[in-house]
Order: C-alpha cells, then sequence, then structure tokens
C-alpha cells in the first residue's frame, strides 16, 4: 500500500517557523506547498513533544528529523466526486467547498477524499476548464516580483560598443500596485537579492508575502508541490520576516499583478528610453526614477486615485516594520570535506575540524567571511581570502598528530638541516618558506627538496640550487627539473651570462627618472 511521503527538514523548519511568525494554516500550506492537513499534523506534532521555533534552532536536522516524524497513513481507493455538479452547486449563495465535502463524506462514508484532497482534485478539475477569477487582495498582504521582458543597452563610453544588456527588476503591491523598478547588470542571484532589499526600503516596509515567478535566482527547483526556494533568498525572508509563494510554472494567472506591472513599466518608461544612450547603471537608474515617480502619481479614467495617494492611506500602514540592519547577501553552497581537512573555495582552502573529512557541509560566504555548517550548526568561521591556493588553517581544527608535528617541524630546523648541504640549499628552503602565506604550508615543499640529496648527492643538490636561485626560482619542482636535465652540470659562467640584458643607446637606465 503506497505511503505517506515525508517533507523534508528544511520544511519542517519552515512549518515551526512560519507558525512562529503567526501565519494561519493555509498560508504556510501554500508557501511550503503541502496540504493543510499535513501542515497542521506536524503543528499537532510539534505540539505533542514540547517543540517550538526556538527550540528547533538548537537541533541538527539528524535530531530534528529522528523526533518530528510524521506517522505514515495507508491510502485506499477513493470514491471519485461529480466535479461538474460541485462546481455548479460552488456557484450558489452561501454553498462553500467544507459543505459539499461534508454532503459527499457522508454519501460515501468509507473509501473518501479528506477535506484537502477534496479541494485539491476541485482545484484541478477547474484549472482544466480555463476559468479565471478575479484575485482578491489584501493591504501589505503580497508583492508580486518578476524581470521585464525588455532590456536596455548600455554603451561604452563614445563608442557604439555595448558593454551588456541592463535588466529591469520590477515590483508591484497587491492592493495599490504601487510599483518599483530599477536596472541591474544581470539577473543573477545577487542582483536578484540586492533588488528586493532596495524594493522594501521603497516601499518603507515589508509586506507578508513574495511572490515571484520560478527563476533560478528564486526558485532551485521548480515544483507545485514541493519547490525548492533557493536557500539565500530564504535567508532573505527570514530576515525580513516575510515568506515566499512561488507561482506555478507557466501559470502568469498567479501573477497578474506582476504582469500588469511588467506592461506598464514597458510602456511608461522603457519606452520613452528607446532612442535615450546610457553609459552607467547609475545613470538609467536616475532617469527610471524620474519616470517612476511619475507612473506612481498618475490619475487616469480608469484610476482616479493614483497608486501612491492607495499606498500612502492603505499598503502603508499595513506593512511591517524593516530591520534595523539590511540584509547581507551570502552565497550558499554545499561542499565535501577534504582529507586534509579542508574545503576549496575560489581556489583558496579553509580548515574544517579534522573529525568532518568525507562529510558534506555547507558553506555561507559573504564578501567578508566564510562561514561552515554542518546539519545546520556551524563549525567554523574565517576571514575570507583572495589569494589563490593558500590555506586558511585554525590549530584547533588539527589532529593531535598534526598538532604534534607542527610543534617539532620548525623552519629554523629545516634550515640548519638545508646548511648541511650548502648555503645555496639553504637560500633555497629560505626562499620557499618564505613563498607561503603560513611557513606550514610549504614544510613538504622543503621536506621533498632536502630529500633530494638521497637521489643526486649533496653537491648536485647544492649546484642545482644555485642555478635556481640565479633563474628566480622557488619550487622544489624547479630544481628536480635542473637535475633531471642535468643543467647544473653546466658551467654557471656561462648560464649567467646567457640571462645578462643587453646594452645599447636606445635603453635609457634607471638613473634617468631619478
Amino acid at each position: 500500500m503506497p505511503r505517506k511521503r515525508i517533507i523534508s527538514v528544511r520544511k519542517m523548519r519552515e512549518v515551526l517557523r512560519l507558525s512562529y511568525l503567526g501565519f494561519s494554516q493555509r498560508k504556510i500550506a501554500s508557501s511550503c506547498k503541502l496540504a493543510r492537513s499535513t501542515v497542521g499534523d506536524y503543528q499537532a506534532r510539534a505540539k505533542a513533544i514540547g517543540i517550538d521555533w526556538l527550540s528547533v534552532e538548537k537541533l541538527s536536522d539528524q535530531e530534528l528529523f529522528s523526533r518530528f516524524r510524521p506517522a505514515s497513513k495507508p491510502v485506499a481507493q477513493k470514491h471519485e466526486p461529480d466535479y461538474q455538479q460541485l462546481h455548479q452547486d460552488s456557484q450558489r449563495k452561501g454553498v462553500t467547498l467544507y459543505l459539499l465535502w461534508e454532503e459527499y463524506s457522508n454519501q460515501y462514508s468509507e473509501n473518501f477524499y479528506s477535506y484537502s484532497q477534496f479541494c485539491r482534485r476541485y482545484r484541478n478539475w477547474r484549472n482544466q476548464q480555463r476559468l479565471s477569477m478575479p484575485q482578491q487582495h489584501n493591504a501589505g498582504e503580497k508583492v508580486f516580483v518578476d524581470y521585464a521582458g525588455m532590456t536596455i543597452p548600455i554603451y561604452k563610453r563614445g563608442t557604439d560598443e555595448v558593454m551588456f544588456e541592463a535588466q529591469i527588476f520590477v515590483g508591484a503591491l497587491g492592493l495599490s500596485s504601487y510599483t518599483f523598478a530599477e536596472a541591474t547588470k544581470s539577473q543573477d542571484l545577487e542582483s536578484w537579492l540586492g533588488s528586493h532589499c532596495r524594493m522594501f526600503c521603497f516601499f518603507g516596509g515589508v509586506p507578508e508575502i513574495i511572490v515571484p515567478d520560478n527563476l533560478k535566482s528564486g526558485v532551485t527547483k521548480a515544483c507545485y508541490y514541493e519547490p525548492d526556494i533557493n536557500p539565500s533568498y530564504h535567508a532573505l525572508a527570514e530576515h525580513y520576516d516575510t515568506c515566499v509563494i512561488p507561482t506555478r510554472v507557466r501559470k502568469p494567472k498567479d501573477k497578474p499583478k506582476a504582469e500588469s506591472a511588467v506592461q506598464v513599466v514597458e510602456r511608461r518608461i522603457l519606452a520613452r528610453l528607446r532612442d535615450q544612450r546610457f553609459y552607467c547603471l547609475a545613470e538609467l537608474n536616475k532617469t527610471i526614477s524620474v519616470l517612476l515617480t511619475e507612473l506612481n502619481t498618475r490619475e487616469t479614467k480608469r484610476f482616479p486615485n493614483a497608486r501612491l495617494a492607495v499606498f500612502e492611506q492603505l499598503e502603508r500602514p499595513a506593512l511591517k516594520p524593516l530591520p534595523s540592519q539590511p540584509f547581507t547577501y551570502a552565497l550558499e553552497k554545499e561542499a565535501t570535506v577534504n582529507i586534509d581537512y579542508h574545503i576549496c573555495f575560489e581556489r583558496h582552502h579553509y580548515s574544517v575540524p579534522y573529525e568532518l573529512v568525507s562529510k558534506r557541509v555547507q558553506l555561507r560566504v559573504s564578501d567578508k567571511t566564510v562561514e561552515i555548517l554542518h546539519h545546520s550548526q556551524r563549525v567554523a568561521l574565517h576571514l575570507r581570502s583572495s589569494e589563490h591556493w593558500g590555506y586558511t588553517t585554525c590549530t584547533e581544527h588539527m589532529p593531535p598528530s598534526h598538532k604534534a608535528m607542527r610543534e617539532k617541524w620548525t623552519p629554523e630546523r629545516f634550515i640548519s638541516w638545508a646548511r648541511k648541504f650548502g648555503p645555496h640549499t639553504a637560500d633555497m628552503t629560505q626562499r620557499i618558506l618564505n613563498s607561503r602565506l603560513h611557513t606550514q604550508q610549504a614544510y613538504r615543499s622543503v621536506l621533498g627538496l632536502l630529500r633530494l640529496e638521497k637521489t643526486y648527492g649533496a653537491e648536485r643538490l647544492e649546484a642545482a640550487c644555485e642555478r635556481a636561485l640565479i633563474l628566480g626560482f622557488e619550487r622544489r619542482k624547479n630544481v628536480l627539473n635542473i637535475l633531471q636535465s642535468k643543467q647544473d652540470m653546466l658551467s654557471l659562467p656561462e648560464q649567467v651570462q646567457k640571462r645578462q640584458p643587453l646594452f645599447h643607446g636606445n635603453i635609457r637606465g634607471n638613473t634617468y627618472y631619478q
């Protein structure tokens, strides 16, 4: 028999978070794409086991899943309602879907659909009939966001070269249609989240629900039942105490306000800029801001009250207040801890506690920090580094044996060992140690350099290091290449002479500018 589907841990946390914020079961079900009965079941289980959103934050994913597993219910063959008759009855005054479901359940005392399944199947049937129902909007409840299809070219100053096509972000509130628009360089995640932050500042508050389309910057995986909201987008919603309810795929009627706002912005703003040239985003956004003010204060025969007037009177008082600090964008991704207890991000290595070797961890990267989490718990925090192939290592992340090795091997000991083979070998050792931000990162290279003496002898190693120093090399591999190609056996003056610069009358010399 089919078993009841178990929702993900992320959705468990989201159900408890939205319950803590006071959202109704219907809104929580819409945001998480769950049945209302499922939301109620998980709320009841949370109450039964005595946990809420504040206590859930301290639990790992495994602990929450083990304590919060919903009970499965067998599904039997159900009697199908007469949807055509249901639709006709639902149009009559005072008749609700719940009343029709009660009559249906009484007619079939066994094997009847639950109320949520009854409503879902009826909605699916109704959508197939191509019926359209006007949406009702409450003050401060929803903001609809999307990108316009039209773009504005940004030119390279003084030329006809187009550097990029500026994308136009549009947001409109549900009740007043008060509109925000701005140009961004692209539709990437950072631009998407930044436009939301600037939109909330433009409104002076935050609505209860954000209704986006299923673009990749907002929804990682589009699905009617369980859409995967981008983790960074979800973090923005948490920061502003709101929730994200994406529309269905290829269902523009789910966001008529966004479609209408995009059309108005294209006709009243972008069309007016068709013959103008812009050389930077700041210049374009300044022009859009002027035309946007005109759009929001414009009165028409169809809308005698301007958008701004309705917004000031009804929507602004209903919006949630802005947080004290704006949202800071942080890139989120997953990585596997390497055998050297480091993870690599943008060609730089950051240490993780050695117990997590080969485990999957989550990275939350801002412009200044790299935060590493395991099962939603922070395990490491590093300053972000731009050094390619460098290492940022915390001593407490190292296993005991590595800590002991770190105390045993020191730069002074390596240099003292190298002096036994000659001064040039010692200088090459010092150069390799200085080439790393942390000298411990060069220990392997130094060990490899000094162990070449066992294969080629101390005399050849000294000669090879001398030539490597003259050529400006600072890697053990360069010394090995000299030994393998027997360049260390060439006479030194001949090799030095080949690298001497040419001198003639056209070269001014370093004293010319003094």
